[in-house]
């Protein structure tokens, strides 16, 4: 079932022009080393089996390292495989500013908490609400805006996407 909905993300996220990887926990950070632009920052994973020690992301950035970073690495505590959406959560790494400020935003998922759509998704949301973790953003695809015209990417958030998928061990 894992697989099939990790498939089913991956073609949303090819419509929306998100590149992707596959990737195991020991293989991290080299997955993430590949997919970052440097300078990278990033927040801390919140799972004790996945790490990005050795992916050459900073962990700890100041707000001018934040400022001057071509990438922002961070988790996303779920995704919907139908949409291609990320929920990126709100913690005190700064997940929000690290995944909409730099102009790259490298996420990474583990395969199990891929849901099949968007009611699973709230489910989820509601889950976590209850816990205590009461902010989320979705974020799906670049960054795009046409509003005053002809579509723009990358004018409120990242203008490009990449999602590293941790396989289950």
């Amino acid at each position: 079932m894992a697989a099939d909905l990790v498939s089913t993300f991956e073609t949303a996220l090819d419509g929306l022009a998100v590149t992707h990887e596959r990737t195991t926990a020991a293989e991290l950070p080299a997955a993430v080393r590949r997919a970052v632009v440097a300078p990278a920052v990033g927040a801390p994973l919140p799972w004790d089996d996945l790490t990005l020690d050795g992916s050459g992301v900073n962990l700890s950035p100041t707000a001018g390292e934040l400022r001057d970073a071509a990438t922002g690495v961070t988790a996303a505590g779920a995704a919907v495989a139908s949409e291609g959406s990320l929920l990126v959560q709100s913690r005190p790494g700064g997940d929000e500013l690290v995944s909409v400020y730099p102009p790259r935003h490298v996420a990474v998922v583990r395969a199990g908490d891929v849901v099949a759509d968007v009611p699973a998704a709230i489910g989820w949301l509601g889950d976590e609400f209850a816990a205590g973790r009461r902010s989320a953003v979705f974020a799906t695809g670049p960054s795009a805006t046409a509003d005053m015209g002809e579509l723009v990417e990358g004018v409120h958030g990242p203008g490009a996407v990449h999602v590293v998928t941790v396989a289950e061990p």
